[in-house]
């Protein structure tokens, strides 16, 4: 036997914090970990602080006083007594009030918004019960005659049952800066039953330091009477989540417990879905093959008031039952163009989203998530001066919660195609990895913010959007304005590919003249408009709201209501802001019809590129279509250069600076991917002297698309806060997608070359992505 002599350290508390659209309220917890395998007690006593170690057994002595310097105290205000808190931070609040129970279903069935979806469907939903009211709730089960029971427990924050009078109720450590807000964004190390344990062990140290005592919070609205002292004994006055929902399969044979953490807003991660498909894979009576003679077992969903998750678990719930019963669908009520591009991709897109709205229909009760997408968006529209909620933007308040609704809406979609898939596959494929093998959704999903790229004309003539001069977006770095009447005019050296800002009507005649002259003699020009946003020209100035796809027809919808108004309309210039009345108006493909009569040889196409991401296939595809035919390209970097033959490469240029091999574009990733593709190395050559050249034509100022990548990472060191940081992460990343991009586009031009490209890009991205959906799998740990 030895003895060794210590001081009790305590486990302590690491925090990060993530944007959630208004507040800021994660934690992770770091659980006590001494020998798990090893028997442990605790005695308080008044012997010097010793661990008796035993073979396979080990005794804490450790003095009251250790702990009192060890553990934190804190209160709410000064008036009010000083306790010790969990984890040094946090205060043990009740979990649910009586306000919260809208259905006021508390005591009639024993939950909180207790209530079923509508139609047949076995589908139950509720907030957080306690221990004698989720018995209730079985109890009425089984009186309805449900034989089986699945119990899905949604909640990702810790939860520790504490005895009081008769029953054990739900309490939840709080942050004092917002007691109304639970804990969330865990992370995936910190998983819930292990902070519950680390709790109530804290709970009873507290407990014994106070003559068995500890302080909760009941009543935060008003605070009457708190805190209040609570009796704790022993651990068992204490109860965690999985004693409380994990015991009645003793006395129900049929009843299952899981614990599926979901979070609070958005759409569950990956892994989460892949969760809840186990469950249906290890439970027959939701297998396809289930003996249809017995009942379908019922689904019970929880959370803690019964509504954001409870609601998003009962939808995946009633696409379970739809696929088990084939029951028909109703045609949807409303449509998102985010989710017409989703469907017209998906096979039978039409009918898995009917599928998904009836679902929403049947557990639409406490919330219907179509619903709020429209709600949010209509007040985010309707917002005209900017103004704060807690501190931050309600315009980026009702954006964020609209994303987050059209999100979740979005992956309801493609999970149930994952099950029109897979369920009679029996899942061969987890969720995570069919998703993998259909990367275009992710691509789709980044592009779901279209606030103002879907915003109605009539917005800026009421006041909600606002005019922003080109000027303001795009300043003149090279000084060309002057000269060619257009910013940032330039050359591709000895190539005739130029490129330019976007011109006005004037700048666009300027620019035609200067290229059919008797110097340059281009009899045919076509020119590529790469521009993602709305765009025209007003007054002789080009002026544009943002982000749109149908960019022809809004342009002109823009166009009509800003000259129909005749109003004064707030614009913002280089320098600064003014208020303008329109008498002209021009679209950008009505400047160039005007131009076509005096330049035969003009071509234009529209081409929307995004600002940093890589653009899709079909917009790659439809780029290689515009090109042959015409000798004069403009706008229309590379293509050209491959079509007349690349340049021989020449030797691997000596960098000498910091992360040479970064400003090489020798990135892990993209490394990976040249010895994937044939002929790797003089692909990523090729496009790498693409860049060099277009670079030439470039200031200091301006970075080509390698150096963008490591720089942009670079300038993480320096950010001041989380949302720079974010931002900064996700432009390096969109920039280099972009760069393994060229790459692929590259490689398509060279293979297809021999069959006149007579297969597009996109259907080639296809037919590869067996191999290339790797890069989804090479960018995850990044992402």
């Amino acid at each position: 036997m030895g003895t060794t002599a210590s001081a009790a350290t305590q486990p302590t508390l690491h925090e990060s914090f993530h944007g959630n659209g208004m507040m800021d309220s994660s934690a992770s917890f770091q659980t006590l970990n001494i020998h798990s395998n090893k028997a442990k007690s605790i005695i308080t006593n008044k012997v010097a602080p010793v661990v008796i170690t035993y073979n396979c057994r080990q005794e804490f002595q450790i003095h009251d006083d250790v702990l009192r310097t060890n553990y934190k105290v804190g209160r709410i205000s000064d008036n009010m007594p000083e306790h010790h808190l969990v984890q040094g931070s946090y205060f043990m609040v009740q979990d649910v009030f009586s306000k919260a129970d809208v259905l006021s279903t508390s005591g009639s069935y024993g939950a909180p918004n207790f209530r079923q979806s509508k139609g047949s469907f076995p589908l139950y939903g509720m907030g957080q019960p306690s221990l004698s009211g989720f018995k209730q709730v079985l109890q009425r089960l089984q009186g309805q005659g449900h034989q089986e029971v699945l119990f899905f427990c949604l909640r990702e924050e810790p939860v520790v049952f504490l005895r009081l009078e008769g029953d054990f109720l739900p309490y939840t450590p709080r942050r004092k800066e917002n007691l109304h807000e639970n804990l969330h964004d865990l992370g995936r190390d910190a998983r819930s039953e292990n902070l519950e344990l680390t709790i109530r062990k804290e709970l009873h140290d507290f407990a014994k330091l106070n003559d068995n005592v500890f302080y909760v919070y009941n009543d935060i609205e008003h605070f009457k009477g708190e805190p209040q002292k609570i009796s704790i004994s022993c651990e068992e006055d204490m109860h965690v989540t999985e004693e409380v929902y994990k015991r009645p399969r003793f006395t129900m044979p049929s009843y299952r417990y899981y614990r599926l953490p979901l979070p609070t807003e958005g759409a569950p991660l990956e892994d989460e879905f892949d969760a809840f498909v186990n469950v249906l894979r290890e439970n027959p009576s939701l297998s396809l093959s289930r003996d249809v003679s017995r009942s379908l077992p019922a689904l019970l969903f929880s959370c803690q008031v019964g509504v954001g998750r409870t609601n998003l678990g009962m939808i995946l719930g009633s696409l379970v039952m739809m696929h088990l019963t084939r029951d028909a669908t109703d045609k949807p009520k409303m449509q998102f163009q985010v989710i017409q591009t989703l469907i017209s991709k998906l096979p039978k897109g039409q009918e898995v989203m009917e599928e998904v709205d009836r679902a929403i229909d049947l557990c639409s009760e406490m919330h219907d998530i179509r619903e709020a997408i429209y709600e949010n968006k209509q007040k985010l529209e309707g917002i005209g001066e900017d103004y704060q909620i807690q501190g931050s933007s309600t315009k980026d308040y009702f954006l964020h919660r609209t994303l987050q609704s059209l999100e979740r809406y979005f992956y309801l979609i493609i999970f149930n195609a994952y099950l029109h898939e897979q369920y009679p596959l029996a899942f061969a494929c987890s969720f995570s990895q069919w998703l993998c093998s259909h990367a275009w959704m992710y691509r789709l999903l980044s592009c779901m913010n279209q606030s103002e790229l879907r915003a109605q004309a009539d917005l800026l003539t009421k006041g909600a959007r606002v005019l922003v001069a080109d000027e303001y977006l795009a300043p003149d770095v090279l000084s060309t304005i002057k000269q060619m009447k257009v910013a940032n005019f330039r050359r591709v050296p000895k190539m005739t590919i130029y490129g330019m800002a976007q011109p006005t009507s004037e700048a666009t005649g300027a620019v035609l003249e200067y290229l059919t002259d008797e110097k340059r003699k281009h009899s045919s020009v076509l020119w590529v408009n790469l521009q993602d946003e709305l765009v025209v020209e007003a007054n002789g100035q080009i002026f544009c709201p943002r982000e749109p796809t149908r960019v022809d027809q809004l342009e002109t919808a823009l166009k009509e209501e800003l000259v129909g108004s005749q109003k004064w309309l707030e614009v913002t210039l280089e320098q600064e802001k003014q208020m303008k009345m329109f008498k002209s108006c021009v679209t950008v493909q009505e400047t160039f019809n005007q131009h076509k009569s005096s330049h035969q040889g003009l071509q234009y196409r529209r081409i929307p590129f995004p600002e940093c991401s890589s653009p899709t296939e079909e917009v790659r595809h439809e780029t290689s279509s515009s090109v042959p035919g015409c000798s004069n390209v403009t706008l229309c970097r590379g293509l050209k250069w491959f079509l007349r033959s690349c340049p021989e490469s020449c030797e691997d240029e000596i960098v000498s600076v910091p992360d040479a091999k970064y400003t090489k574009g020798e990135f892990e990733v993209v490394m990976k991917l040249v010895r994937l593709l044939p002929d790797g190395h003089r692909m990523k050559r090729e496009v790498d002297l693409a860049l060099d050249s277009v670079s030439e034509t470039m200031t200091p100022l301006h970075y080509h698309l390698r150096e963008i990548i490591i720089c942009s990472y670079r300038q993480i060191k320096s950010s001041k806060c989380e949302t720079e940081i974010q931002a900064l992460i996700l432009k390096s990343l969109l920039y280099l997608e972009r760069y393994m991009y060229l790459i692929l586009f590259n490689t398509y031009l060279h293979l297809e070359k021999r069959d006149s490209w007579q297969r597009s890009f996109s259907d080639w991205m296809l037919q590869v992505r067996s191999d290339v959906r790797l890069l989804q799998h090479w960018l995850e740990p990044v992402l």
